[in-house]
Parts: structure tokens; sequence; C-alpha cells
């Protein structure tokens, strides 16, 4: 009843900006919090930037002053700025929202992940 979609992901030469969005659409009430997450191969999914309805941010520190989260809560829609990209950065990039689906019935979503790789 609700999905998730993101897009923007590709290769990028190290040093280089790619910025992915994430858009939830179905049956939404509401959107509060969102979260990008990472997994990089042969390790575990970490969190990299979250967002509150409000537009409080919070990052993983590996990626603070290079990575930047935003929301359109018009569009229901989740941006990731990534700037000055590391070879270190390369995983599949998931984007997790908290949807209410009336006033009373909010659960976690996920997409289906969008791979970001850095390499000359």
């Amino acid at each position: 009843q609700v999905q998730l979609v993101e897009a923007g992901g590709g290769l990028v030469q190290p040093g280089g900006s790619l910025k992915l969005s994430c858009a939830a659409s179905g049956k939404i009430f509401s959107v509060n919090d969102m979260q990008w997450y990472r997994q990089a191969p042969g390790k575990g999914r970490e969190l990299v930037a979250g967002i509150t309805r409000g537009g409080t941010t919070n990052y993983a520190e590996a990626v603070k002053g290079r990575f930047t989260i935003s929301r359109d809560n018009t569009k229901n829609t989740v941006y990731l700025q990534m700037n000055s990209l590391k070879p270190e950065d390369t995983a599949v990039y998931y984007c997790k929202a908290l949807v209410f689906t009336n006033a009373f019935l909010s659960n976690f979503y996920w997409g289906q992940g969008t791979q970001v790789a850095v390499s000359s």
C-alpha cells in the first residue's frame, strides 16, 4: 500500500557529487521521520542521515560536512546530496520512512535501494 522509490544512483569519480531522491507514494496520511541507510559489500547496513518532518537532521560521522539530507513534505520526498565522494562511500543506498496510513496506524517502509559506486 506504501511504496518508496529511490533514484539518482550511479558511477562517479572520487571527489564528485550525486543527489539521491526517495519518493513515498500510496495510502499515506503523513510521513514522519525519513532516513538514508547504506550497505557496502560484505558489511552491515548503516545509518547515513536522518531528518524529521520538522527538518531536524542528524548525520553519521563519516559523512558530516559532505552529505546533506533534505525533504519536501508536499511531495513526500527525501533527498541526499552527496559531495566530495570517496571510494568508501560505495554502497547500495536505501531510504526508510515512518509512514502513517491513518491518524493512528504507522509503520516503517524501505525502498528497494540504489547503487552508488565511487571509482576512478
